[in-house]
């Protein structure tokens, strides 16, 4: 009798959870899209003012100060054989 038992809980609750996430489901990824959409035009508020629409802008890279180490290693020259 115990055994019945537990199938038909398992089985109301496979249902039951299949009935809510059916109301469920659209709501939170409605709620989802719409936090989404939300920083997307945050994001394409953000641009700076003080640029004209099509204008391009190239940033440089700073100068790094770090100069590379000529002795990183040994140099192994390769040869054809015939």
């Amino acid at each position: 009798m115990q055994l019945l038992r537990t199938i038909f809980i398992i089985i109301l609750v496979y249902y039951g959870l299949k009935v809510i996430g059916r109301f469920a489901f659209p709501l939170i990824f409605k709620r989802f899209m719409s936090k989404f959409e939300e920083k997307v035009r945050n994001q394409q508020q953000s641009t700076p003012p003080n640029r004209k629409v099509g204008e391009t802008v190239i940033d440089k890279k700073p100068n790094s100060s770090q100069e590379s180490s000529k002795d990183v290693g040994e140099y192994v020259d390769y040869e054809e054989v015939d």
